[in-house]
């Protein structure tokens, strides 16, 4: 058996959960080539939010909003999608250090899920394992009170979570800056 075959009894491969256009491929929800995404910080209490222009060149921190019921979570999100024009969410994915999902994933894995059939808009998953400890290291310079702060953190680590999105996303399209020996004549 070659290295690259698995064995019907081996393990199947752990997903890659930085894979993909999108979250639920059956959903038929293509991932938009341009217009606006938004960041999001998830929390079980508090949700934060960023936002980057059309061209998707500069993000920015929105806002935090304070979850409550299902329905009125559900009716925020459609009026920020109309509001914002929103075409995609990127969501931040907590793993452990060691590089495994937690609860906590499960549990963003879940709010994504609900999150793209209420707005019609695409997911995709970024890794957030140091965005609110980043968040916080930005803002330590504002010298902020603990209360200012922790109304801010979660719309910064949003900020970071989509910031990261996007120079992955600009790594991926740009052209290749290495040759072959074989080019180089």
């Amino acid at each position: 058996m070659s290295p690259t075959t698995r064995n019907e009894s081996d393990p199947a491969p752990e997903p890659d959960p930085f894979s993909g256009p999108d979250i639920n491929p059956e959903a038929g929800i293509p991932w938009p080539i341009s217009g606006r995404l938004s960041g999001i910080d998830f929390g079980t209490v508090r949700i934060g939010l960023a936002i980057c222009d059309p061209s998707r060149t500069w993000v920015s921190p929105l806002t935090t909003y304070n979850r409550r019921r299902i329905d009125l979570d559900a009716k925020y999100f459609q009026e920020l999608v109309k509001k914002e024009s929103i075409e995609g969410w990127v969501v931040g994915l907590p793993i452990h250090c060691d590089g495994k999902e937690s609860q906590k994933s499960t549990e963003v894995r879940e709010f994504a899920l609900w999150l793209e059939k209420e707005t019609e808009r695409p997911v995709q998953f970024v890794d957030e394992r140091f965005s609110t400890a980043f968040a916080k290291q930005l803002m330590r310079p504002a010298d902020l009170t603990r209360k200012q702060s922790k109304a801010r953190v979660d719309r910064i680590a949003a900020h970071v979570i989509l910031e990261s999105f996007l120079e992955r996303e600009r790594n991926r399209s740009a052209p290749s800056t290495t040759q072959s020996l074989d080019d180089r004549s």
